[in-house]
């Protein structure tokens, strides 16, 4: 069994990882890490986990597991991600990595040095319906891709959350605008070559909160809005000459709409509806990150993807910085 630790007690972890954890076939829940003892404590002793400890240091340093999770501000990922790699611990990095593409250099070079595993946490690569998605899109299903579009959208105005904070790394396009970045280019399998974007930002905050982006993939385009202050929205239509595929739920599936996909043809008067209800994202992103691991060569999401994906979000907040196209 994959030893796992928890890198704070954020509620991503409380609420999606560490059931995901518990629910898994090769993974058991180790160790829970605080800066406040009692709090590591309190949620070890709520979840199971036979050891709490008071610094994120000290469960670097102990050898109860064998790898963590790091659901921190995104300010501070790529540090303790470095930081985790450096201590001989495999790494399941909450997303964003990074704030810039450049800033992944060191966590690769400590990936490479310290020989651990070391992915960005994607769990949307692992669901069902997104492999399903990109079966259907690559077999020629709806004919040639012209168009994806994608929505995403939530409504968050306290102040002390970190989405809201841009010196722990807020803002609607990292925390989700990768989302349908991320899914176009696993479907297609391209990569965007310019954007163009409109942002608007809190003026309070400082954070971006509303951006409308078009990304130029060569042979079709994508575009997409996501906001931080607006009705809860998720969307994504991939649109091609001879049918078109949406995604009831494509980012949280079973909180938004249910896991389920609908593939149309080209005249609107035939449907395929394709179901994954009993599908758990989160656990079969951990699954496969401890038996990836372990040495079983199955592909997760690399460094080098993470770098590609946050090259376009780093193109878009220049390409909101003035009108026309920008270059990934």
């Amino acid at each position: 069994m994959f030893r796992w630790g928890i890198l704070s007690t954020a509620k991503i972890a409380r609420e999606q990882v560490i059931p995901a954890i518990q629910d898994s076939e090769n993974g058991t829940l180790a160790a829970i890490a605080s800066r406040d003892f009692e709090r590591a404590k309190a949620l070890a002793e709520r979840t199971g986990a036979p050891h709490a400890f008071g610094s994120y240091e000290e469960m670097l340093a102990s050898d109860t597991i064998d790898g963590v999770y790091i659901p921190l501000p995104t300010s501070q990922h790529v540090e303790w991600a470095v930081r985790a790699a450096n201590a001989g611990k495999h790494v399941l990095v909450e997303k964003p990595l990074a704030l810039k593409a450049d800033d992944i250099a060191p966590v690769i070079e400590a990936r490479d040095r310290n020989r651990v595993l070391v992915s960005e946490a994607f769990m949307v690569v692992h669901h069902p319906q997104w492999l399903k998605v990109r079966e259907l899109v690559q077999s020629g299903a709806i004919g040639r891709l012209r168009h994806v579009h994608g929505a995403f959208s939530y409504y968050n105005v306290d102040p002390d959350n970190m989405r809201n904070r841009p010196e722990l790394g807020g803002g609607a396009l990292p925390d989700i605008g990768v989302y349908p970045t991320v899914t176009t280019r696993f479907v297609t399998g391209r990569e965007p070559v310019r954007v163009q974007a409109s942002i608007e930002r809190d003026p309070t905050f400082g954070t971006d909160i509303y951006s409308t982006v078009k990304a130029d993939f060569g042979n079709f385009d994508l575009t997409f809005y996501v906001s931080t202050q607006m009705a809860l929205r998720q969307s994504m239509v991939f649109h091609g000459d001879a049918g078109f595929i949406e995604l009831a739920s494509p980012f949280n599936a079973g909180l938004y709409d249910d896991h389920r996909i609908t593939v149309h043809d080209r005249g609107h008067a035939e449907a395929s509806v394709f179901r994954f209800p009993a599908t758990q994202q989160y656990r079969l992103q951990v699954e496969a990150f401890a038996r990836a691991a372990q040495g079983s060569g199955e592909r997760i999401f690399t460094l080098e993807e993470s770098i590609l994906n946050q090259r376009v979000i780093d193109a878009i907040y220049r390409a909101g910085r003035h009108d026309g196209w920008e270059k990934v």
